[in-house]
């Protein structure tokens, strides 16, 4: 039997101990219109927080780019790309000499935002790239000598284990030039019933968004999930600053994926675990920073102080 990999993964991860499922798989069209309700409720700061920074500071962020010469902001996973927006009017609008380059897997994601962005900025240089960060950087670090700034917005950082995460910033370090920048999104520790309710909003709109893969592994693995007998529950951990997204099976049962001829057994209230949502403090921004081959600039703060985006250099 040949098996997708989105097939493969859940298999995987199902058959694991603990079991666990990658919230990569989160995004499918119901997903993609679930996670844009929760960047919309009120619990869920983190997406206003950030777009705060880029409104009220916009000058500041070209200060600290703009050293003379050209540069090209590199934004990866820039999704709609609607944050970043906010600073290419205000750049263009000012004169810099700079060009976007939006990277994402998804060609039909970049298609969009190229399309988007040519209509609100007509004069805006923009060169969309498809594929892997990493290649990408690469292949612009040996095309030529422009300065570059690298954005990982929206605390996707977060998502990562502290190895993980160390080994990507090694990455994206590896593959930018001496004096080059990143701009990385980090959610700040913060009163703990704050934090958790972002995750668990009383809409239940981000119960929804977790179930709904549950939904995605029936329609596309032919599987038997009754979603009544799972219930979401997200912890947040004060001192890790992990903030970790579970679904809880309420009673024993069997569970089918046909598709894949594969049976799971879940014992009750045994979890599955979906997602991890890292929060930081300035000491630990600064220790991964120093970890990773960079030094940080300046760190930039929403009104609230509720989120940084830290400015790092290459060193």
């Amino acid at each position: 039997m040949s098996l997708t990999q989105f097939a493969r993964d859940i298999e995987e991860g199902l058959s694991s101990n603990p079991k666990r499922l990658s919230s990569k798989y989160f995004y499918d069209a119901v997903g993609d219109k679930l996670f844009q309700q929760i960047m919309n409720l009120e619990e869920y700061y983190l997406t206003r927080a950030e777009l705060n920074i880029f409104q009220t500071q916009k000058e500041r962020f070209l200060e600290l780019f703009d050293s003379g010469g050209a540069f090209r902001i590199v934004e990866l996973g820039a999704g709609d790309g609607m944050k970043t927006k906010v600073l290419l009017k205000y750049f263009q609008g000012e004169g810099a000499d700079f060009s976007y380059c939006p990277v994402d897997i998804s060609a039909n994601v970049l298609n969009d935002l190229e399309r988007n962005v040519k209509a609100e900025i007509p004069e805006l240089k923009i060169e969309p790239l498809a594929g892997d960060y990493f290649k990408v950087l690469a292949d612009l670090k040996f095309k030529n000598h422009k300065r570059n700034i690298a954005f990982f917005l929206g605390s996707n950082i977060g998502n990562f284990r502290h190895d993980l995460a160390v080994d990507f910033l090694s990455s994206i370090q590896s593959n930018l030039h001496k004096g080059d920048y990143l701009l990385i999104g980090f959610d700040l520790k913060k009163d703990p019933k704050r934090i958790l309710a972002a995750y668990n909003d009383s809409q239940g709109v981000t119960k929804a968004f977790n179930m709904n893969l549950l939904t995605r592994i029936n329609n596309e693995l032919d599987g038997d999930f009754k979603l009544e007998n799972f219930d979401h529950n997200p912890i947040y951990d004060p001192l890790t600053g992990e903030c970790r997204s579970y679904l809880i099976a309420k009673k024993e049962q069997d569970v089918c994926l046909n598709a894949i001829q594969k049976k799971i057994h879940f014992r009750q209230w045994e979890p599955i675990f979906m997602e991890v949502s890292k929060k930081y403090d300035l000491s630990e921004i600064e220790a991964l920073a120093n970890s990773t081959g960079f030094k940080v600039v300046e760190n930039l703060f929403d009104d609230e102080k509720l989120f940084a985006d830290s400015i790092w250099e290459v060193v």
